[in-house]
């Protein structure tokens, strides 16, 4: 009998630090969201392979105040998602506020404001277990070194039941410092198994670690720990932090993140099975596996989440988000198809790092080419609107309207090191206020600029390579701006966003 086979990565885009747990035939994933808005993703799935995008649980970051401006590494931190007493909870790390929760009856809600459930720095990658055998409920969690000072340590809670309060001061349940040759224990996912208090958490570093995990008979420990997944001879460097998961035949599943430059970081799902010694074997022997067979669960139609967006009505799809909580305003709705952004007035228009009012959705992590038309409505001088490649380093192509009150077409572009942008191209008249713009982003996110301003295609400027944020990868950006004046700046309207594969 032959057996349908998948390819990993089965989510091959920045679905960083993921969780994933089974609701009866339903799977649901949530990951890392850090500073865009809506935050924590939540992904639906019935074979672990096919993914869907089908909300978000965080409208806006808190405290709000902290987000009108873009914090792109800081923010949403390694999230947990469990499901419990009829409802799901998902809860998580600022490293600058502490650990939150919300729940919700539904995944797709409605989802609770959050609450604050430990207050401090540096809390990070928090994780509940409710055991409910003996009414009981726990809390573990890491730390972050830039914040606290310290790392490379987990610290456990009693939790109330009903996930509102701790009710300790929480004790140190695994000092790595104590392991040799473990360094940056972080993102644990507590579970009950056989008896066992489990940890399974990643030690190592972002891209060059493994996965461990610890058991106990008590939750406080002692833990004793075993390396569960590491790179070995594949090319998955890296692999670790994300969650187990067992289907309805008794199939153990792990799904975890590669870490991969511009990318960011891209979800694996590995086979895992129990060995004589009540340890679990991740990947083939703890090495990641690049093809498998499927888990045992029903045939589901080819899906990911979405990318192409018409825009209908001026609303924008799921996979967009902004990169700081949104203003009412920055996107019009109206009543055909086509999105409507304000040309929003700022100090900043020399660099979009620094833009709240950028819509964003993560980069592929394969050749693609990405196309939008943009056109640009405003008659202000140095309005501007375009389709960016937006990280550590940034690059752009759009229109601007200059002083003689021409539309041009511009390329610009900032180093990790600028504090505003300049030229990668000489600009060029767009008589017609209108532009067909093309990025081909090919192997190590390299990126060559096309545009059309009515006579042909034509490429602008040098290749630009993608870089990432120091935890978040590239994003795919539009953007309308204009310079600090008075009264309404106009709009730019954006038509027909793809994303195809150069393969």
């Amino acid at each position: 009998m032959t057996h349908e086979t998948y390819t990993n990565p089965v989510l091959n885009a920045d679905w960083s630090d993921p969780d994933v747990i089974r609701v009866g035939d339903d799977f649901y994933l949530t990951a890392s969201s850090f500073g865009r808005v809506p935050g924590l993703p939540l992904l639906h799935s019935r074979d672990l392979v096919n993914w869907t995008l089908v909300g978000h649980a965080l409208e806006r970051l808190e405290p709000a105040a902290e987000f009108t401006t873009p914090r792109h590494d800081c923010g949403v931190w390694a999230p947990a998602l469990r499901y419990h007493d009829e409802r799901f909870w998902i809860f998580w790390g600022d490293p600058d506020q502490g650990i939150f929760q919300v729940n919700a009856p539904e995944i797709r809600g409605p989802w609770t404001q959050p609450h604050l459930l430990k207050e401090g720095k540096g809390l990070i990658d928090p994780c509940p277990l409710w055991d409910d055998d003996h009414d009981e409920a726990y809390l573990v969690h890491a730390w972050a070194k830039s914040r606290a000072g310290i790392k490379n340590r987990l610290t456990g809670h009693r939790m109330h039941p009903d996930g509102t309060t701790l009710l300790d001061d929480g004790k140190v349940v695994v000092d790595a410092d104590r392991i040799p040759g473990w360094f940056t224990l972080e993102g644990p996912k507590l579970h009950l198994h056989d008896g066992w208090f489990w940890i399974l958490a990643p030690a190592g570093g972002v891209g060059t670690g493994w996965q461990g995990a610890f058991r106990s008979r008590g939750f406080f420990g002692p833990y004793e720990e075993k390396v569960v997944l590491e790179q070995g001879d594949t090319d998955v460097n890296g692999p670790h932090q994300g969650a187990w998961v067992r289907t309805p035949s008794g199939e153990d599943w792990f799904l975890h993140f590669q870490q991969r430059g511009a990318y960011g970081r891209l979800v694996h799902l590995q086979p895992m099975r129990w060995d004589d010694d009540g340890w679990p074997v991740i990947g083939d022997a703890g090495a990641p596996v690049a093809v498998h067979r499927k888990p045992d669960l029903p045939p589901q139609p080819t899906a990911a989440p979405a990318t192409d967006d018409d825009f209908p009505g001026g609303r924008y799809g799921r996979q967009w988000q902004w990169t700081a909580n949104p203003q009412d305003g920055w996107a019009t709705h109206h009543s055909g198809d086509g999105l409507r952004l304000t040309c929003a007035r700022t100090t900043d228009t020399d660099d979009l790092r620094r833009l709240p009012n950028l819509l964003t959705q993560r980069l592929p992590a394969e050749p693609v080419a990405v196309e939008v038309e943009l056109r640009l409505h405003s008659q202000e001088v140095g309005a501007r609107a375009g389709l960016a490649v937006l990280g550590d380093a940034y690059s752009w192509i759009g229109l601007q309207r200059g002083a003689d009150g021409t539309v041009m077409f511009v390329h610009r572009f900032a180093e990790p090191v600028a504090d505003r942008e300049r030229d990668a191209s000489e600009p060029c008249p767009a008589p017609s206020g209108r532009v067909h713009l093309r990025i081909e982003i090919g192997t190590n996110a390299r990126c060559r600029f096309f545009y059309d301003v009515g006579d042909g295609q034509r490429p602008s400027g040098q290749v630009f390579a993608a870089t990432p944020w120091r935890w978040v990868g590239a994003l795919l950006g539009l953007f309308a701006l204009a310079p600090v004046g008075t009264g309404h700046a106009g709009a730019a309207g954006f038509a027909r966003f793809r994303i195809s594969s150069l393969h």
